[in-house]
């Protein structure tokens, strides 16, 4: 497998997680190392749990981030590892499914108390191979729960074929081993002992088993796969141990029983006086590395129990034990769910991802192919990526998400209710209510009547001119209603729209969404764009941020007048990059629908990071694309220039205009009355 790219993910994850600052949240003012990226965490865990709810068709299967400990399926819980990217993410959702169906299918209170299914004899016999109650018990769950494994895992494979990538990486990762493959084909673990056996047996499915390694090793084999119980055919974890008990009383049949030395201690049979290195008086040899690949690879090791054509035994060196010990201490975790997961999160950064996750933050790429508009020899970029916040919360709010566009300072510390602070926002609410008794005109209909006509319906009140040859007592009536509508709102929440601007700005829009929430059929969304700072290893850095902070269609006004205070401005302006993104969440017009784009903001965009220098006429023209594409969709642009300022000149209005045309308004936006008459033109055109 390509060891840079997951060919089962890389449809939609992003490709560059490496690159990309990873400390969205470090607070100080000096550069720190790289932390932890809880957006794209955030991301990751959505798309695993999505997948684990498919596979195991359940949604209440939560998929967490470990916060200690080694990841684990209690059943109940999948946890994963937080240490994600591009390379290894096919690997953990395999994992994640793995754990996900054993959820599903697996009686895990069978698992609690195993040793009650056990039968006694079973227990005696371990006894006399010299196994405590315990260690039977402990065998019998391994053998269990590599059966389990094998039904689990043949179950996902028939009734989900196309997670079988997402499988098939995982074992590479945590089960399959050069070293494994190599011991196979040697004499290695082929001693009448538990370990044989066990090594044996979890390496059924390699392609270099040898079935005459260990003694009835077929038969176990042809148990576990062949028979008419096998893992194909059985349906549950009680058919499963039946499958294990009958492997584990093989085994124990077949391992030797331990002698004692003079001393009385335990000691294994055919051990002592075994020689490790070098030629041995019995015509052992030790080779190298590269001698036993060469042989392997030439088909001149396989299932011979090690011998060589020369007939010498091969034996592996003592660097090469040592990593097939680990290799195969890695499969018996794997077996036995501890295969360990790398990364844990702390607290904070735990519910900093949820917070997140709630919210529906996302990374998304605008931009691409914008030549830089400073070194203009420069070949076009890939564009940057933008934070967009799906859904304002509270929880974003008090966790000082995003410092540049959130602040809870205004009514969160000071303990304040909405009326008790923020006066912007209860003067755009008494406006507001204004506004909207102009506006609802829109929600209302008008009907109109024509009579004695030659056609339609029957005028009751002339039926008895029909006696005297008049023949026109029909009627007609006209309907006149508008549409439904919905209006997205965005505002631009950079630093030069502070102070004044600002307020009287929030003052507008709160007018607005108050007389909008007073027209039955008018739904409004409200985003703010800015920018979101980051520190990293190689100092400050900058990416484009779109907060959706309302949605009437899922919100009710209550949250404008209880969270609208804690926004304010900061950043600079990536006016046609925050469009881009919002692109795909605009709702186009159609015969029964009526779109607007209602834009406020102060001038010419301007923002640049590592990735993009956006300014000047190239971001002018890349802001008129995006707006040209809004008209394309039917929906009908009105954008309110905030004047005011060292950003208020002849430029930045020669600018406004060239990014928004016809629907560039320079009116004083908080006369009501004002907004009003540009509103009421645009909402009751027909």
């Amino acid at each position: 497998m390509n060891t840079t790219t997951n060919m089962f993910s890389s449809f939609w994850a992003d490709t560059d997680y490496d690159s990309r600052r990873t400390d969205l949240l470090d607070d100080g003012e000096k550069p720190v190392k790289r932390g932890v990226d809880h957006v794209q965490l955030a991301s990751y865990r959505r798309a695993i749990s999505n997948f684990v709810n498919i596979v195991t068709n359940r949604s209440d299967i939560p998929v967490r981030f470990q916060t200690s400990g080694d990841s684990y399926t209690d059943g109940k819980i999948v946890n994963i590892g937080s240490k994600i990217n591009e390379k290894n993410f096919d690997s953990i959702v395999g994992l994640a499914l793995h754990e996900g169906s054993h959820i599903k299918l697996s009686n895990f209170e069978l698992l609690k108390n195993l040793d009650y299914s056990i039968p006694e004899e079973l227990f005696r016999l371990g006894e006399k191979k010299g196994l405590s109650r315990v260690g039977v018990t402990y065998n019998v769950k391994s053998v269990l729960n590599y059966v389990e494994d094998r039904r689990i895992d043949y179950y996902v494979f028939t009734s989900s074929p196309g997670y079988k990538g997402y499988y098939h990486t995982m074992y590479d990762k945590y089960f399959h081993s050069k070293h494994i493959d190599k011991a196979l084909q040697t004499d290695e673990y082929t001693e009448l002992d538990i370990d044989s056996y066990m090594f044996r047996l979890i390496n059924l499915t390699n392609k270099n088993a040898d079935l005459t390694a260990l003694p009835n090793l077929k038969k176990i084999y042809s148990i576990i796969f062949k028979n008419k119980d096998n893992i194909k055919t059985i349906k549950s974890t009680d058919e499963a141990l039946s499958i294990a008990l009958e492997v584990i009383n093989i085994i124990f049949k077949n391992i030797e029983t331990p002698v004692q030395d003079d001393n009385g201690n335990k000691t294994e049979p055919g051990k002592e006086g075994e020689s490790g290195e070098g030629n041995d008086t019995d015509g052992t040899t030790t080779i190298s590395d590269e001698k036993l690949q060469e042989m392997l690879e030439n088909g001149q090791v396989g299932n011979t129990s090690g011998q060589e054509k020369s007939g010498k035994k091969v034996e592996l060196t003592e660097r090469q034990k040592k990593m097939l010990d680990k290799a195969f201490e890695k499969q018996k975790d794997f077996v036995n769910g501890d295969a360990p997961k790398t990364g844990k999160l702390s607290k904070k950064d735990s519910g900093l991802v949820r917070t997140m996750e709630e919210a529906g933050v996302t990374y998304e790429n605008a931009g691409e192919g914008i030549k830089d508009s400073w070194y203009g020899d420069r070949p076009a970029g890939k564009g940057t990526k933008v934070v967009l916040v799906k859904k304002l919360t509270r929880p974003m709010i008090e966790e000082r998400v995003f410092p540049s566009l959130l602040s809870s300072t205004n009514l969160i510390e000071q303990n304040l209710r909405w009326d008790e602070n923020a006066d912007y926002i209860k003067e755009g609410i008494r406006l507001g209510t204004k506004l909207g008794k102009k506006l609802q005109v829109r929600g209302e209909s008008r009907d109109t009547k024509w009579s004695r006509l030659d056609s339609g319906r029957i005028d009751k009140r002339l039926v008895a001119e029909l006696g005297f040859g008049n023949s026109r007592v029909f009627q007609t009536t006209f309907t006149e209603s508008y549409s439904d509508a919905i209006l997205h709102i965005s505002v631009d929440a950079s630093g030069s729209m502070n102070g004044e601007k600002w307020t009287t700005t929030m003052t507008s829009v709160v007018a607005i969404t108050k007389a909008c929430s007073m027209i039955q059929n008018v739904d409004v969304i409200v985003s703010f764009r800015s920018t979101h700072e980051t520190r990293g290893g190689r100092g400050r850095e900058f990416q484009p941020i779109v907060l959706i902070a309302y949605d009437s269609r899922v919100d009710n006004f209550n949250k404008v007048k209880r969270d609208f205070a804690n926004i304010h401005a900061g950043g600079t302006t990536p006016e046609g990059l925050c469009f881009e993104v919002l692109l795909k969440d605009f709702v186009p017009s159609t015969t029964d629908r009526d779109s607007y784009f209602l834009n406020f903001s102060d001038g010419m965009p301007m923002f640049s990071n590592k990735e993009i220098y956006y300014t000047g006429d190239t971001a002018t023209e890349h802001t008129n694309t995006q707006v040209k594409k809004i008209r394309q969709m039917g929906i009908k642009v009105l954008s309110y220039f905030v004047s005011g300022g060292r950003y208020d000149s002849d430029r930045e209005h020669r600018d406004f205009k060239t990014m928004y045309g016809r629907d560039a308004q320079y009116c004083n936006i908080t006369n009501v009355l004002e907004v009003a008459k540009t509103m009421n033109k645009k909402f009751l055109e027909k």
